[in-house]
């Protein structure tokens, strides 16, 4: 009865990208089932619709896995999809302790097509001034294809690793200095973890 003469809600795809190890498949079912599930790397995709209120479409959310081998054909799940959730995971790669401390230069590509967001918006939006904390870094405006900006990210790479190495320096001489030591036996000692 309630059937008879009612549409049928419509469906809207959705297609989930990410880099594999992200937490794309995690968060799908976290929304689907509200559960927290261990899950395992993706081959292929996962597709699970979810619903909404009446008044908008059911969501239909293509997962599609983010292993190097599957990257490629992300294209082939682009066709009649309504909306993209790009998932990026914020915490994995610069939480590392052999990270701790190392510059990070983010090449803000494609910067030559209309529309691309500048490098002060794209700080902003990713909140990069709490996301890399304690760190040096910069991001360079570029283009792949027309190689603007290519050299300057990488000249700036080299001048941020120098400067840490220039601030120890710094450090360095101020302790022979105040201590009355040899450079070399200082520059030693701090080396070596003494």
């Amino acid at each position: 009865m309630g059937m008879h003469g009612s549409k049928p809600k419509k469906q809207v795809q959705v297609l989930m990208l990410g880099l594999d190890g992200s937490g794309k498949t995690t968060l799908l079912y976290k929304l689907k089932y509200n559960e927290s599930v261990v899950t395992v790397p993706t081959v292929g995709f996962n597709v699970e619709m979810l619903e909404t209120d009446s008044s908008t479409p059911g969501m239909t959310i293509w997962d599609v896995g983010g292993q190097r081998k599957m990257r490629p054909h992300w294209k082939h799940h682009f066709l009649d999809t309504a909306g993209l959730v790009f998932v990026v995971d914020s915490w994995d790669i610069l939480r590392y302790q052999s990270l701790k401390g190392v510059p990070l230069v983010i090449l803000a590509n494609k910067q030559d097509h209309p529309g691309a967001l500048c490098p002060e918006t794209l700080c902003q939006k990713l909140d990069l001034r709490r996301a890399c904390e304690g760190r040096a870094w910069f991001i360079q405006p570029c283009s792949a294809t027309t190689g603007m900006g290519l050299k300057d990210g990488f000249r700036r790479m080299v001048f941020l690793m120098k400067t840490p190495l220039r601030q120890t320096q710094e450090d360095i001489k101020m302790k022979m200095r105040s201590k009355s030591l040899s450079f070399a036996s200082v520059k030693q000692a701090v080396l070596c973890g003494s």
